[in-house]
């Protein structure tokens, strides 16, 4: 993997701390000329920098899964696609601390750049109110949607700026940072100066379709180029670096073309991270955005330097991002962890987009997707169940009101919501809510079980691979055996024959009883809030849902005797606009962050 060096416990050291080199060699420009830069020409192919692709340094005996989402950009308030991003990172997340593993899992908010600064402006605010209200309106999403991450970092707190100025520092003592002229054509919205050959007609970026500006400016860069055949490398022993695979496809692609020395700083933006030893200049966006992977390691109480964080928890086990800031994270970023001397991700895993009603949603199309009135109107299980069952992880996916509901109900208002409650219904109506065996001895002898455990392992294997739709598919037939299994037994019709048939009707009532629990310890990756209240059905308490792992979904969870809660729907089915207004009903309800959201747009000029 790259390009390896032996390196002696000191010198691995002097390489995470930057204090133990030099202050001149820290802090002096390696390049004082400033020769003219055409974009992406390559003014030094032949600079070398010393490269440490050392052991991972967490000091526990088992590394933590790290887990991360991009830093979000707070140009505008969260949009759907930010809120896919972090419902799939916490199903993940949910899923490995069920097998037992430590997970940290990061979010935040990405907070620096000029497009911030223009938009703050336009609404009369200063930059620091913008952020801090766009900042906070994800928090409030992501705390609706059950987002259960351990550490949210702001790209403009305190601990953030000090272990960008020290990685930057490292990164120039490595001899990868130079100073040159560079003109070139710049897109605003993506905070990114652009190939020529990538634009479409009259220069307009491809993705945020407005014409890019031609400027010409005197910045710091990175000498990306330098790390081709490391890169080549890399990929070549480890093609699972980057997935799915056909991103991996394109980042071979861009290999393939070339690397290209990018700008790291900026000298029109005031509102940024300062250069180390240059006020005049400061730090571009996404060689700032980038450390914050590593910054929202540091523990707040502690000082924030590069060696703790890193030694917290990096590197991460996976960046899970939007298809359109891949080359950041699969080419830039890796480059900048290798000059600095320290491990790269263990994977990029890039995602598609959501589109709705088949077309790419837009505001001036008038289609956008409001996340918060999405989970105000449908609740956040049905949400977060939607899109990750019916957006196939990695491709792009789309959204229709209609689908949504019909899916939604029929899976977990029919498919599981109904089947908990007919059943409890008649083991309260025969059985005094009261479970007559175990679920074990319930189903000795019984095929079914086997037929359950075969679709757990199922689904496992699909969480493994990030294979969420699978997944979810996985958990979804469990229940439609155990709907199947029902019908079949008809334990109704047993019950009313009484002696031995009215007995295997009870064990019956168990066996669906368990099948049940199973999905819902399943499923919980996705539905956290719809699995604790099946749990609570159940008889459970909160501390032992929450204290639930992968090996409860064995059977044998239910015991005899236990008692059940009285039957209550656990998942209300969701009634289509056409029907609320059949039965004279007011249509949706009033978003609990209505207010909040509002105050957001305006700032944001959305």
């Amino acid at each position: 993997m790259a390009v390896r060096v032996n390196c002696s416990l000191q010198n691995t050291l002097s390489l995470l701390n930057p204090s133990i080199l030099s202050l001149r060699s820290t802090l002096s420009p390696p390049l004082k000329s400033k020769p003219h830069f055409n974009f992406f020409s390559n003014p030094n192919p032949s600079r070398r920098a010393l490269f440490c692709n050392c052991a991972t340094l967490t000091p526990s005996n088992e590394e933590p899964y790290v887990i991360t989402t991009p830093l979000y950009y707070v140009n505008a308030p969260p949009h759907m696609g930010s809120a896919y991003s972090t419902i799939a990172a916490d199903a993940i997340a949910r899923f490995q601390r069920l097998l037992g593993k430590k997970v940290i899992f990061i979010t935040g908010t990405d907070e620096h750049g000029e497009k911030i600064a223009t938009a703050a402006m336009a609404q009369g605010s200063t930059p620091t109110d913008h952020c801090n209200l766009i900042s906070q309106a994800y928090r409030t999403l992501w705390k609706d949607l059950d987002i259960s991450y351990d550490k949210f970092i702001r790209t403009t707190d305190s601990k953030h700026e000090a272990i960008v100025k020290e990685f930057y520092s490292r990164v120039l003592a490595s001899g990868d940072i130079y100073r040159a002229d560079y003109e070139g054509l710049y897109c605003v919205s993506c905070e990114e100066y652009k190939d020529e050959k990538e634009l479409l007609d009259n220069n307009c970026c491809p993705t945020h379709l407005k014409p890019c500006a031609s400027r010409k400016e005197d910045n710091y860069f990175f000498a990306l180029s330098k790390y081709q055949k490391s890169f080549e490398e890399i990929l070549n022993k480890n093609p699972s670096f980057v997935q799915p695979s056909f991103r991996l496809n394109e980042v071979q692609s861009w290999i393939k073309s070339g690397l290209r020395d990018f700008s790291i700083s900026r000298a029109s933006v005031d509102w940024g991270i300062p250069v180390p030893n240059d006020k005049s200049q400061t730090i571009y966006v996404w060689f700032d955005a980038l450390l914050g992977y590593i910054s929202a390691l540091s523990d707040d109480q502690e000082k924030p330097d590069l060696l703790n964080a890193v030694s917290s928890g990096w590197p991460a086990t996976l960046h899970l991002i939007g298809k359109d800031i891949l080359r950041f994270h699969a080419v830039y970023w890796p480059a900048m962890l290798m000059s600095a001397g320290l491990s790269l991700p263990k994977m990029v895993y890039g995602h598609g987009f959501l589109t709705k009603d088949g077309m790419k949603m837009g505001k001036s199309l008038g289609n956008t997707l409001e996340p918060n009135d999405l989970v105000s109107k449908f609740g956040s299980d049905a949400v977060r169940y939607f899109f990750l069952r019916e957006v196939e992880f990695g491709n792009d996916g789309d959204y229709s009101e209609e689908r949504f509901i019909n899916i939604v109900n029929a899976h977990l208002a029919n498919t599981i919501g109904n089947l908990l409650n007919r059943t409890l219904g008649l083991l309260k109506k025969n059985c005094q809510s009261t479970l007559v065996v175990d679920s074990v001895t319930a189903a000795e002898g019984n095929a079914f079980k086997d037929n359950v455990m075969r679709l757990v392992d199922k689904a496992r294997s699909h969480y493994e691979n990030l294979s969420l739709t699978s997944a979810c598919e996985a958990v979804l037939e469990i229940g439609n055996v155990g709907n199947s299994y029902m019908d079949e037994r008809a334990p109704w019709s047993l019950f009313k024959q009484g002696g031995t048939a009215s007995e295997a009707a009870a064990k019956d009532l168990v066996i669906i009883l368990e099948t049940v629990r199973i999905i819902a310890i399943a499923l919980s990756p996705a539905t956290p809030s719809l699995s604790w209240r099946i749990y609570e059905q159940l008889g459970y308490s909160r501390d032992q849902f929450d204290e639930t792992t992968w090996s409860d979904t064995k059977w044998g969870g239910l015991k005899g005797g236990q008692v059940m809660a009285q039957p209550k729907p656990v998942f209300a089915r969701i009634e289509n606009q056409t029907e609320v207004e059949d039965k004279g009903v007011a249509v949706g309800k009033t978003p609990k962050n209505k207010g909040k959201l509002k105050q957001a747009q305006q700032v944001a000029g959305a």
